[in-house]
């Protein structure tokens, strides 16, 4: 038996959804604008998940070019089925409805790759699949109410899908609205067939301070469904903002090899008042059938930072403890982000860096600039990465403390005549910068970050210039879904492309909490040679 740490997939990994083939589990999440979309991950324990790869790698699989921040792709749910892994999800455009939608891929290997999207006809968000023990497909999902008794009153609905031709077949039939009377967005639903009974687990209340897990069942596929009396049947919205995991909910059940039940749902931990720039995480809690109902954490009821996990391993995530292995993130690392369409358009893999090619697009557009980052998945650590680069007048690089297009912080190497340059400390707040120190520039330069909690320091050469507060840039103050990246980014801002920028090592080093004897905190990371 071994304590895991929560969370087990640090950083902005939200709406977790969960399938065990054999010995082996399977778990997807979100990822909105970012590309490549919709990470799986692979554990034999529960406890230690290795990245696979993406559902959507590749150019022209799926078009979310010019979609804003914190739209793209939402609340994937992954299921295995006669010798394929299915994952459907949905494309949203917070500015243009008709655009996105339902979609359907498949594969043999859950590293891929995936099949090209077969577009659902089927309205709404989050969508889920039950493949029933008679061999009937059910696609299951949420849409807003169309003749709502209250704002954002939403509704579950289920209806058939044939597997022959994955088109969706038969009436479509409404389940749910809420186990709470007036409550707001009731989503992520997914539909289970256990014991002889049909049970619905959804969330509610929106996915943030007041998301809950709620629970319903039905001798029918098609309901009527009986709510839990005792739901929600996992909250923490009773604990307070000052809780150390806020907002759980949106959770998918999985049934372990020894036969006991176990449960994956995001959450936020919040620091420095009620923020959380890491975003929402991936916990995981055991779960038990008591009266043929689920008992989320029995005898707790909420979520430790630790729970025994009886089959899992002993071994550590690495000396961050609590998420990746901390120094230098190799160009393999699948930790690497681009935007919204391949990396491999601007950026080119050299030894341990990159050559980055700058390019007309920016930061401050949603579309793809030369942008390569990845997730903040810890409060407390320091980045650097060297940069070289001959930049003509207003060509710019730099380093990145991502939130949207509108709300960010650079570390802007600028070009200016006769072959200067200066770096600027720029925040973008709600589209309005501002400058919040400048130094001249070297041809080679070394960019950083300190970060301490909510202190977003920021280096160069490893010197201060400036300082930002991280609760300016998360989600609370913002707006959206998202966590922070932390990356590099190179623009001619509107000129022609051509600049190549060498990316030397991006070093990621999570630093040890401070000891609560006032002691200091270290870095955990191998001496630099």
């Amino acid at each position: 038996m071994s304590l895991v740490r929560n969370p087990i997939l640090p950083g902005c990994h939200p709406d977790p959804s969960i399938c065990r083939v054999g010995a082996d589990y399977y778990l997807v999440t979100s990822t909105f604008e970012y590309f490549p979309g919709l990470p799986v991950f692979h554990s034999t324990d529960l406890a230690h998940w290795e990245p696979l790869g993406h559902v959507i790698d590749r150019a022209g699989q799926l078009d979310y070019s010019g979609i804003g921040s914190s739209g793209g792709l939402y609340a994937p749910t992954i299921r295995h089925h006669d010798g394929r892994f299915w994952v459907v999800c949905t494309l949203v455009d917070r500015e243009d409805a008709s655009r996105g939608g339902n979609f359907l891929v498949t594969a043999t290997d859950p590293a891929g790759p995936w099949s090209d999207p077969v577009w659902l006809d089927a309205d709404g968000i989050d969508p889920s699949l039950l493949f029933d023990d008679d061999g009937r497909a059910w696609l299951h999902g949420t849409r807003l109410a169309p003749e709502p008794q209250w704002p954002d009153q939403t509704e579950v609905w289920v209806r058939e899908l044939d597997l022959a031709t994955l088109a969706l077949v038969g009436p479509r039939t409404v389940i749910w609205n809420g186990a709470m009377l007036g409550a707001v967005w009731a989503e992520g639903p997914h539909l289970y067939s256990i014991g002889g009974s049909y049970y619905l687990l959804a969330a509610e209340g929106g996915t943030d301070f007041h998301h809950s897990v709620c629970v319903a069942r039905a001798a029918s596929v098609t309901g009527p469904y009986e709510s839990n009396r005792c739901n929600p049947v996992l909250t923490h919205r009773h604990l307070g903002r000052g809780a150390d995991v806020v907002g759980v909910g949106h959770a998918d059940l999985v049934q372990a090899v020894d036969g006991n039940w176990w449960a994956v749902f995001l959450g936020m931990r919040p620091y420095g008042g009620y923020h959380y720039p890491l975003g929402r995480e991936t916990f995981l809690v055991p779960v038990v059938f008591e009266d043929a109902w689920p008992v989320f954490m029995p005898g707790v009821g909420s979520v430790p930072g630790q729970v025994q996990v009886p089959f899992a391993s002993p071994r550590e995530r690495g000396p961050g403890r609590d998420g990746p292995t901390t120094g230098p993130i190799p160009p393999a690392d699948l930790r690497w982000t681009s935007l919204r369409g391949p990396a491999s358009a601007f950026a080119t893999p050299s030894g341990t860096g990159w050559q980055l090619r700058l390019t007309p697009e920016s930061l401050l557009d949603p579309v793809t600039p030369a942008f390569l980052g990845v997730r903040q998945q810890h409060r407390d650590l320091d980045v650097r990465v060297p940069l070289r680069a001959s930049l003509r007048p207003g060509e710019e690089t730099g380093l990145v403390v991502r939130q949207s297009e509108q709300d960010h912080v650079r570390l802007a190497v600028v070009g200016g005549p006769d072959g200067t340059r200066v770096v600027r400390a720029i925040h973008r707040r709600a589209g309005v910068e501002s400058v919040l120190g400048e130094a001249a520039a070297g041809d080679l330069i070394e960019l950083g970050l300190r970060i301490r909690g909510q202190d977003y320091g920021l280096l160069v050469d490893g010197t201060g210039l400036a300082t930002v507060d991280g609760r300016t840039l998360d989600s609370v103050a913002t707006g959206g879904f998202l966590g922070l990246w932390l990356g590099v980014y190179g623009t001619t801002n509107g000129g022609p492309s051509g600049t190549v920028v060498e990316v030397g090592p991006f070093e990621y080093c999570p630093v040890e909490p401070a000891s609560p004897h006032g002691g200091r905190g270290r870095r955990a990371e191998p001496p630099r040679s």
